[in-house]
C-alpha cells in the first residue's frame, strides 16, 4: 500500500512516499529555518505564509521524484524534466493511479499552518478519490525509528549526516526490515513535545508523563538564545559543548563543570514521569548573567562548559525518568524520536544507560531490552513518519476510510 503524506504542523512543508508504513520512497522536506532565524523562533504567520508558497512545489516534487523512480519520467534534475516543468497529465495519471490514499497531519500544531496541510491533502483525496487519513503529529514520530529508505541498504538511513548536529555525521538510525516488538517505551523530545508513552500494540498507547511546562526542545531553543547562540538552539548548544569556541582553546566542554537542578526527581515525585524544564532555565538563566557580570572574556571561556552542563542535565532528566519506567514496565524495546533525539550525547547516554544489561526483572535477572531510534533525517519533522500512521490505521480498519470526509485541522487533537 504507497500512501503520499503531508506535513505542515509548524515550520517545515513536507511531503513523502511510503510503502506498507516500513519503506519511503520519496521525502521532500521544505525547511524555514533560515527564516525563523533571524527572529529566534517560529512567528506562527510568518510559518503559515511560507508554508502556502511551498505546498505545491513541495508536493510537486515530491510525485516528481517517485515518477522519476518508478520509471514514469526520466530524469526530474536534467533530461525531459529538469524539475521546472510540469508533469504531464498521462504522467501524472500513472503516478496517481500507483498512490492508494492520502495522509495528513491534522494536528496539534499552529492553525495557520495545519490549514496549508490539511486543505490540500483534502483537495488531493477528493480529486484522486483516495482514502483520506487524518494522523496526530506526535502518534507519526512513535513511528519514525522503523522508517527505511527504499534504496538504502543500510538500515535507517544513508549515513552521510550533515554535519548541522555538530558530531561526526553518522546518521544513526536503525530502522530495518525487523518486526517490531510490544510492548515498547517510547520518549518524544522535541521543541513543542516532551511526553513518555507505553505502546502495547499498533494504536495501543498509554500516557506515562509528560512536560508540565517547557519541551527539553523549548528549553535548548530559549538557552541558546540566552547564550547568544542560534537557532535552533539544539544543534547549537551540542555543537559548543562538543567543541568549544576560539576563547577556550576550541576544549570540549566539560559537563560537570556546573550543578543544575534537575526538577519532579525527589519526594513526592519521584515515582512520577512527568517533566519540567521550566526551573533549568531560570537557573541558567542565573548562571548566565553571574558569568556575564565577570567580563565578555570569562563568558566567552565558560560557554562550552555552561552548553554542556546544560546539555548534560537535559539528557540525565530525561533518562533516569525513561529508566524508571523500563524496571516498572518491562519494555521489549525503547524508543526515543522527535528533535531532541539527534542529539549526540542523548544518544550515547541512552546506550551507556541500557547497555548489555538493562533494569532488572522480578526475578533480579537483566532484561534484554533493545535501543532504537531514527535516522536523523527522520528526527524532525517530516512526511514520512505519518504514512506509516497512516498505514497501520488504514489496515487495522479500512471501512472507516471509505467514505471521504474533508480533515478539519485540530490544534488540540489527542490520541492516547
Amino acid at each position: 500500500m504507497l500512501i503520499l503524506s503531508i506535513e505542515s504542523t509548524c515550520d517545515e512543508t513536507c511531503a513523502a512516499l511510503v510503502e506498507d508504513g516500513r519503506i519511503v520512497h520519496v521525502n521532500v522536506t521544505y525547511s524555514q529555518i533560515a527564516e525563523h532565524n533571524k527572529t529566534g523562533g517560529v512567528v506562527p504567520e510568518v510559518a503559515a505564509r511560507r508554508h502556502a508558497e511551498a505546498i505545491t512545489q513541495v508536493l510537486e516534487e515530491a510525485l516528481k521524484q517517485y515518477g522519476e523512480k518508478i520509471g514514469v519520467l526520466k530524469n526530474v534534475k536534467g533530461n525531459e524534466n529538469d524539475g521546472n516543468e510540469e508533469i504531464g497529465k498521462e504522467s501524472m495519471k500513472k503516478i496517481m493511479e500507483g498512490i492508494d490514499a492520502i495522509a495528513v497531519a491534522q494536528g496539534p500544531g499552529l492553525l495557520g499552518c495545519l490549514m496549508v496541510g490539511n486543505n490540500a491533502a483534502s483537495a488531493l483525496s477528493l480529486m484522486w478519490e483516495k482514502p483520506l487519513i487524518p494522523v496526530h503529529h506526535i502518534e507519526g514520530h512513535l513511528y519514525a525509528s522503523w522508517l527505511r529508505e527504499k534504496d538504502d541498504e543500510r538500515a535507517g538511513g544513508d549515513g552521510d549526516g550533515d554535519g548541522d548536529d555538530g558530531g561526526d555525521g553518522d546518521d544513526g538510525g536503525d530502522g530495518d526490515n525487523r518486526e517490531v516488538e510490544f510492548p515498547m517505551l517510547i520518549l518524544t523530545v522535541s521543541g513543542g513535545h516532551n511526553q513518555l508513552f507505553l505502546m502495547e500494540g499498533h494504536g495501543k498507547y498509554k500516557l506515562l508523563g509528560e512536560t508540565l511546562d517547557d519541551a527539553a526542545g523549548e528549553a535548548f531553543d530559549k538557552v541558546a538564545r540566552m547564550l547568544g547562540l542560534g537557532y535552533p538552539g539544539g544543534p547549537e548548544i551540542q555543537r559548543i559543548a562538543a567543541n568549544g569556541n576560539e576563547a577556550n582553546g576550541f576544549k570540549p566542554g566539560d559537563p560537570f563543570k556546573y550543578e543544575l537542578p534537575r526538577a519532579m526527581m525527589k519526594n513526592e515525585h519521584a515515582d512520577e514521569f512527568n517533566f519540567s524544564f521550566s526551573g533549568l532555565k531560570t537557573a541558567m538563566r542565573t548562571l548566565i548573567l553571574n558569568l556575564k557580570v565577570k567580563g565578555s572574556n570569562e563568558f566567552d571561556q565558560a560557554l562550552p562548559d555552561v552548553a554542556a552542563s546544560f546539555e548534560y542535565t537535559v539528557c540525565d532528566t530525561l533518562l533516569k525518568k525513561l529508566r524508571k519506567a523500563a524496571e516498572l514496565h518491562g519494555p521489549k524495546e525503547i524508543h526515543i524520536a522527535g528533535g531532541v533525539s539527534a542529539n549526540l550525547r542523548l544518544r550515547k547516554m541512552l546506550e551507556h544507560t541500557f547497555a548489555s544489561k538493562g533494569p532488572k526483572s522480578d526475578k533480579g535477572k537483566p532484561r534484554e531490552i533493545e535501543i532504537h531510534y531514527p535516522a536523523l533525517k527522520f528526527c524532525t519533522d517530516n512526511a514520512a513518519m505519518l504514512g506509516s500512521v497512516a498505514y497501520f490505521r488504514y489496515i487495522a480498519d479500512p471501512e472507516k476510510y471509505s467514505t471521504w470526509e474533508n480533515s478539519v485541522p485540530n490544534v488540540g487533537l489527542k490520541f492516547h
